[in-house]
């Protein structure tokens, strides 16, 4: 079997070049009865920190499922497909509130999809520190 293992610090160039494409993604949070809970988003990675960040409105159900795994956050993961090219970042992930993590969010957003998020209020970041990423870019 093929290993598709990419170290998320340092990706090579054609994986890194395929996360800072416009596209699509799934952020995968696990319900408390531990099934998964799959929903749309729009992802940034920034192998430098380690991290995949995803805003979100802060009553979202995405949002409630990392905030109940507590302080050590939740373990999720975040993927895109085109064509025969996906990758997929897995850590742990943690909300949060402060506007300065959520407004380098929102530029991080409008650095990759072209278009500054509308204002809400209400927005937070779900910050993902990556352990693992896999993939074909």
């Amino acid at each position: 079997m093929a290993s598709y293992s990419v170290d998320p610090g340092d990706p090579d160039a054609s994986y890194l070049s395929f996360w800072r494409e416009k596209h699509l993604c799934t952020l995968t949070t696990l319900r408390p009865d531990g099934t998964p809970h799959v929903v749309p988003v729009a992802v940034t990675y920034d192998p430098g920190a380690r991290l995949a960040r995803v805003v979100a409105n802060g009553s979202s159900t995405k949002a409630r499922h990392v905030r109940a795994a507590g302080a050590e956050g939740a373990a999720v993961a975040v993927c895109q497909v085109d064509g025969r090219r996906w990758a997929t970042l897995e850590g742990r992930a943690v909300v949060s509130a402060e506007r300065e993590r959520v407004a380098e969010a929102e530029r991080r957003y409008a650095e990759r999809y072209g278009r500054t998020p509308r204002p809400n209020p209400a927005r937070v970041v779900i910050e993902i520190a990556l352990t693992r990423a896999l993939g074909r870019g």
